[in-house]
């Protein structure tokens, strides 16, 4: 075999190559271009999703850091307040989503007073 043949040999390997980066690039960069694209999209849902909830206000504005200067005894009643009130919560929409559901109650939902 003939040394020019080893050289066309090599050209065409090298050609193939670097065609194969350049087909892996292309299908890379449309990736990345459909990856951005779905992100500005869940972008646009978040945004919409956040101006339509209204930002959290405190219930007590003036209460607000008040906790440092409170005794522990005024803290603990609060914290077992507040603790049983979502208890309460909770309670009340359990009972009203079995009852939705058309579901049995359970003897401790059931309110006998």
């Amino acid at each position: 075999m003939p040394w020019w043949s080893w050289i066309l040999i090599w050209i065409a390997l090298v050609a193939l190559s670097l065609l194969f980066y350049v087909l892996l690039g292309i299908r890379l960069f449309r990736q990345f271009m459909a990856t951005l694209k779905d992100l500005g999209a869940a972008g646009e849902k978040l945004g919409h999703l956040s101006s339509a909830v209204p930002p959290a206000q405190p219930e007590d504005s003036s209460a607000q850091g008040t906790a440092v200067f409170a005794s522990p005894v005024q803290m603990r009643h609060d914290y077992h307040t507040s603790k049983s009130a979502r208890r309460e919560d909770r309670r009340q929409r359990r009972i009203q989503r079995r009852t939705d559901r058309g579901q049995r109650q359970s003897l401790g939902d059931l309110d006998f007073t």
